[in-house]
């Protein structure tokens, strides 16, 4: 008979669950995930993952068309779409594939089904209707100790824009198209809303982007978010900012928008609409209110640790609220399951926690902005350089960019870091690190950079900041 009792039963094996039950079975905890759909989550399925490997093909695909900016010759460029696509699923599959493997090595136990929360350190699986993996549990009940809540997130929906899966895609529909559209209007310019609407411009599709907010990117520094937009402009993506989409009349094949700017909406027809205006928690049907969970907004309420104000009952990733990321969610996992044990780690700072939007050119960040620090009061010093300055960018035809940094004036902390341009989104862990050691100024002016790299541009941002800097 298959044991049903455990030390931690996580809910979701995306990649805040299933991270959270590796470290749980490397601290000697008996581990069990309830999953009831796929094993990696949105992230590794339909989110993180698959996106980028669709963003790599338009990324080549577009290399292909600039082939005599680099002294090439490649002529007749196109691409076949649902080659680009199987790509995609094929990296999908073989990450799902590897968390298996990862839950057998770790003797993670996996449960297949849906999850209900009957009391603190019981819960009840109902059969899912996805088919089991071979040697998962099944319906049941179970118990543990203690039990985390990892359930994720799905799109948000609005009233009288609500996606119909053919004409009006989520994410995931926009993850596998039948057809390049010609046209396509894209609502929302967070992260999601940017990365879909680069992949298919570059591609070949006309986009438009509206964001209900005066800039694109809007978690992101202002001045960042700029330059963004005038090279999205520069790419021919139209971008509408203080707008608002009001309605989606879909049609037998297309959509038309009804586009509202503050002074005279306008209907505009789109072979296919995008709506990426951001998304909730999945806090539904887990039996939250009957344990009496408490929850604000879409989310449950948690401390630095994951616990949830019911004793045992614990949450992490997009369930407990923004930044709705997959590196938070596994940071958070771990805090969680090294609390259980009693090791004592740091709550989890939000303030460090990085966030990268995978557009040409890339965006990436950490701490505040330069408007937040100031409304935070703190007298600051800022620094600035830009990728024409940098001879590695030069040499990669990729000197479009800008690398800010912010410190404190005071005590030379580094408050923020915000760039934008090739391969940021790996710059960017230098600045995290930095943070995360409480680095100051000087320490990072006496740091040895390699010539050539990009992230020369790094130290002469922090140079900029003190009035030393070199190559500018």
């Amino acid at each position: 008979m298959a044991d049903t009792s455990f030390d931690v039963i996580i809910i979701g094996a995306g990649p805040g669950g299933y991270v959270t039950a590796i470290r749980a079975a490397q601290l000697g905890l008996k581990t069990a995930v309830v999953e009831k759909a796929y094993l990696g989550g949105i992230c590794n399925n339909w989110g993180c993952i698959p996106t980028k490997a669709l963003l790599r093909s338009a990324e080549v695909y577009h290399l292909m068309q600039h082939a005599k900016d680099y002294g090439l010759a490649a002529e007749n460029i196109s691409f076949d779409l649902q080659a680009v696509v199987k790509r995609s699923r094929g990296v999908v599959k073989r990450l799902n594939d590897g968390v298996g493997y990862l839950f057998n090595k770790n003797k993670v136990t996996l449960i297949w089904g849906e999850a209900t929360l009957d009391a603190p350190g019981k819960l009840t699986v109902k059969k899912s209707s996805v088919d089991a993996p071979k040697g998962a549990l099944g319906e049941g009940t179970y118990q543990a100790k203690h039990i985390i809540v990892a359930t994720g997130a799905r799109p948000r929906v609005l009233p009288g824009r609500e996606p119909d899966k053919q004409r009006v895609w989520t994410y995931v529909e926009a993850l596998v198209p039948d057809k390049m559209p010609k046209s396509l209007l894209v609502v929302g310019s967070g992260a999601i809303g940017i990365e879909f609407a680069s992949f298919y411009r570059t591609m070949g599709a006309e986009v438009t982007v509206v964001e209900v907010l005066p800039q694109i990117l809007p978690v992101e520094d202002a001045e960042i978010s700029k330059f963004a937009h005038k090279a999205f402009d520069k790419q021919g993506i139209r971008i509408l900012t203080n707008t608002k989409v009001t309605n989606l009349e879909k049609k037998s094949d297309s959509v038309v928008a009804t586009i509202d700017d503050g002074k005279k909406p306008q209907a505009i027809e789109f072979d296919r609409v995008i709506s990426a205006v951001g998304v909730v928690g999945n806090i539904e049907n887990l039996g939250l209110e009957k344990l009496g969970v408490r929850t604000e907004r879409g989310c449950i309420v948690i401390d630095g640790y994951g616990k949830t104000n019911v004793p045992g009952i614990y949450a992490i990733g997009d369930v407990a609220g923004p930044p709705m990321l997959a590196h938070k969610a596994e940071h958070e996992g771990v805090v969680c399951v090294e609390a259980i044990k009693g090791l004592h780690p740091h709550p989890m700072d939000k303030n460090l926690i990085p966030g990268c939007t995978y557009c040409h050119p890339q965006v990436a960040s950490v701490g505040l902005t330069e408007a937040r620090a100031k409304e935070a009061g703190r007298d600051i010093r800022v620094g600035r350089f830009p990728f024409v300055g940098n001879g590695k960018a030069i040499a990669l035809g990729e000197d479009q960019g800008l690398v800010k940094v912010i410190f404190d004036r005071k005590t030379g902390q580094l408050l923020g870091a915000h760039l934008v341009g090739a391969e940021v989104t790996e710059l960017i862990q230098g600045f995290v690190v930095a943070m995360n050691l409480e680095t100051t100024e000087e320490e990072l002016m006496h740091t040895i950079f390699p010539h050539p790299t990009l992230s020369e541009t790094m130290k002469e941002a922090v140079l900029d900041a003190y009035g030393r800097v070199l190559n500018m």
